[in-house]
């Protein structure tokens, strides 16, 4: 994520409704491509947040949404109401400068019987947190006090590339997102370096214990000298939010570039882990600064240009897999935070389509869904947004413009 001007609520509460033709990329065409794409549109939900930059649910049958505002409140969406008193609020624990913040939050599967959750956040030394907190009195209360620290990151040097994503995978264990540890380039070579817990996917278990956390055996490094057990993928720079498809179990991760190319990189349900996805060696499809061998590398499945038409970072989103909108089933969407541009993308037997859907004015900040499966879109500005689709779906067009890139190998 790289923050910027944030709207006044106003602007954002006048944004009741926000569609658009869509406009496709540059892409390998696949044999069923004319299929057609539909038209979205975005309803507004809630205002009145601070800084909000995640939203999730719990999985117990509450039909709670929570949202997380980046000062370090976590807030409670009920009945399509927003709750005057946070979830949980560790405001003095956090430091919210730039990139930093409250930045990611986890239930894991059973919470209701557990009563216990995770967090990811900068720590007022500027290094980040995974935590488990537990439940107060109440159901939408927390308690405050109960912290108990999971894993440490350090990250002593620079406030950017921080990651924050946390999410619960198909197999029962925590998937956590690091960033390279900040500055331009990488100047540490944090991404590659496999005793390094940075520019990551790290995947642990923290519910076979009763505290702290364990090493699942069959991850792709563990037990090895010089290699840290808690890597599950490695090779990039900030992968601000990741996602499972909730039926396939794939994996969809969106990585904020350097300054030539913002990606998205897939890992398939059936992969065993260990994927290099390229960076600081690759941007994108190309080499970055020095000579590579693009075929050492797994590759992204969608890129575009950053700072092209407003664009500037990838907000990672959601496959669709809810109840309601029948033509949003199957399809990963994904945003610009600059641009507020979103894009549809998915995998057919012809290989990867990618179509742009919608312009919006939002700094897109995130995707999230609540239990059922429906999807939101998270506006850093202070409003949430339900993802729709209209009635008429729109005809792919492959004459449009736009400088955006799709293509496959």
């Amino acid at each position: 994520m790289k923050t910027g001007t944030i709207r006044t609520l106003a602007l954002l509460l006048g944004m009741l409704l926000l569609t658009t033709a869509a406009s496709p990329g540059t892409a390998k065409i696949a044999p069923d491509s004319q299929q057609s794409w539909p038209a979205i549109t975005l309803q507004l939900v809630t205002g009145g947040l601070q800084d909000p930059v995640y939203l999730t649910h719990a999985g117990d049958n509450s039909g709670r949404i929570f949202i997380l505002e980046k000062p370090g409140r976590i807030r409670i969406l009920k009945n399509g109401v927003l709750q005057p008193s946070p979830f949980l609020d560790i405001t003095g624990k956090v430091q919210d400068s730039g990139e930093q913040g409250l930045l990611g939050l986890a239930f894991p599967p059973q919470y209701a019987q557990k009563g216990y959750f995770y967090i990811y956040y900068t720590d007022n030394s500027g290094n980040n947190r995974v935590a488990r907190y537990s439940l107060g009195d109440h159901p939408d209360a927390a308690d405050p006090d109960s912290e108990e620290l999971i894993l440490r990151l350090d990250h002593p040097v620079h406030d950017n590339h921080n990651g924050g994503q946390l999410a619960f995978g198909p197999d029962g264990y925590l998937y956590i997102s690091t960033g390279d540890g900040g500055g331009g380039g990488d100047p540490f070579d944090n991404a590659q370096d496999l005793n390094s817990l940075l520019g990551k996917i790290l995947r642990i278990d923290t519910e076979s214990v009763n505290s702290g956390y364990q090493i699942p055996p069959g991850n792709p490094f563990a037990g090895q000298a010089e290699r840290r057990g808690e890597i599950w993928a490695y090779g990039l720079r900030n992968p601000w939010r990741f996602s499972f498809d909730r039926q396939t179990g794939d994996l969809y991760i969106g990585d904020v570039g350097q300054g030539t190319w913002e990606e998205v990189d897939f890992q398939p349900a059936s992969s065993p882990g260990g994927e290099n996805y390229g960076w600081d060696r690759m941007e994108g499809f190309d080499c970055f600064q020095t000579a590579c061998n693009p075929d050492d590398y797994t590759l992204p499945v969608f890129t575009y240009r950053t700072h092209q038409a407003g664009t500037c970072a990838v907000t990672g989103g959601y496959v669709y897999r809810g109840p309601t909108q029948t033509a949003l089933q199957g399809i990963y969407f994904l945003g610009d935070y600059c641009s507020g541009q979103i894009w549809g993308l998915r995998q057919t037997s012809g290989g990867w389509q990618s179509q742009a859907l919608v312009n919006t004015d939002l700094n897109i900040s995130s995707f999230g869904e609540d239990q059922s499966g429906e999807l939101y879109v998270v506006d850093l500005g202070g409003a949430v947004y339900r993802l729709q689709a209209q009635p008429q779906a729109a005809p792919l067009d492959h004459q449009r413009y736009l400088p955006f890139v799709h293509r496959s190998r």
